[in-house]
């Protein structure tokens, strides 16, 4: 028996906007640059290079406009014949003014290809992120679809709080799949599934995959995301890869969670009460992990997976600590015998002891196991 899962994966990197929200040191527009062009010559496709909300909340996005426009213009890329027309670059958006910005940057040519919003089926979680009403904010939402469309924003519309919610507890997985089919109804082109505080459990999380696939069977219009608060991430990824999910989001060494509530040292208004103090006790998938996991199963991700790995180390050393990742400190499954290991002893040994040099079982023994034999 097998298990059942999509033979071709999408994976998207968020390192440089969800991943880099929860640090609380400004990361120079430099050293995002880099990773950004790097991810893209990793063989990603889908990226999240920042937040256009207000800096004064989150000053870790402050250089938004201007990553955008280096990055639209990097000679790098240039030289390495890559065209950033088939690669989509997502902006986070969450209130109209915000996508206000995203518009002017589409208009001077340095803005994104897609845009998100969030909605969580918890209201008050909704409230503390957004600062709305449901229904309010899904009336802005709409009327933002609407005005991105028009100058060839893609928009994508997040639903949170799907297995539960940090205030308000226990939520209900069929207000989820009501939510994502409303993005759908007013003009979102996917819909990113998201686990933002580590509450799903993996036998949830193919419970609620397969209630969506059965509603919307379209595999392109469904991201999962989901963070790691409680070592579940990459059990959770298997359950959603189980119920036929196809595009899956990480960051680089498991990079992430709520904004910060400091920059610097300087207070800001970042999460709030419920913001985890230790960087690594909150995050999201380990993007090397859940690609060499992919990559072990046979699974194509198009992903140059060694030239991952060492992005991740390098990332460990701009972050300026030990992240997440056990590939990166492991390194990948050895696909050929490794000589510096082996002990120069043990032919000589089986010589000594009369075994051929293949020989695993005493003489005299059967072939074959005999348990279960009658």
């Amino acid at each position: 028996m097998e298990l059942k899962y999509p033979r071709k994966v999408r994976l998207g990197d968020i390192t440089l906007r969800d991943g880099l929200q929860h640090e609380e040191h400004f990361i120079s527009t430099e050293a995002k640059l880099f990773y950004l062009e790097e991810l893209i010559l990793c063989g990603f496709k889908r990226l999240e290079v920042t937040n256009f909300g207000n800096p004064k909340g989150m000053p870790q996005f402050k250089d938004a406009d201007e990553l955008f426009r280096e990055l639209r213009s990097s000679k790098k890329l240039t030289r390495a014949g890559v065209n950033l027309g088939d690669v989509e670059l997502t902006a986070i958006t969450i209130r109209e003014r915000s996508i206000d910005r995203a518009i002017e940057a589409k208009k001077e040519g340095r803005g994104p290809d897609r845009i998100l919003m969030m909605v969580s089926t918890d209201e008050q979680h909704h409230f503390a992120n957004s600062g709305t009403t449901l229904p309010d904010y899904w009336k802005e939402a709409e009327r933002c679809i609407k005005k991105a469309s028009d100058v060839g924003i893609k928009m994508c519309g997040c639903v949170s709080t799907i297995w539960g919610s940090p205030i308000s507890g226990p939520t209900n997985l069929e207000d989820a799949v009501e939510f994502s089919k409303r993005w759908l109804d007013i003009g979102a082109a996917d819909i990113e599934h998201a686990d933002h505080d580590g509450s799903a459990p993996p036998d949830q999380v193919y419970r609620y995959f397969s209630m969506v696939l059965d509603a919307m069977p379209d595999t392109d219009l469904h991201i999962a995301h989901f963070h790691v608060t409680r070592g579940w991430g990459n059990a959770n990824v298997l359950a959603a890869l189980q119920a036929g999910i196809d595009i899956f989001e990480g960051t680089i060494g498991g990079l992430g969670g709520q904004p910060s509530n400091f920059i610097d040292g300087v207070p800001v208004s970042g999460t709030g009460a419920y913001y985890y103090r230790d960087p690594n006790v909150v995050g999201l998938v380990t993007l090397e992990d859940m690609a060499v996991m992919m990559d072990e199963m046979g699974i194509d991700i198009g992903i140059d997976v060694d030239r991952l790995l060492e992005l991740g180390t390098m990332m460990e050393k701009t972050v300026g600590r030990r992240l997440r990742s056990e590939a990166i400190l492991n390194g990948r499954i050895p696909k050929e015998p490794r000589e510096e290991y082996m002990r120069k002893g043990l032919p000589k040994a089986k010589e000594k002891l009369g075994e051929r040099p293949d020989q695993v079982y005493p003489d005299g023994w059967p072939e074959k196991a005999q348990y279960g034999v009658k």
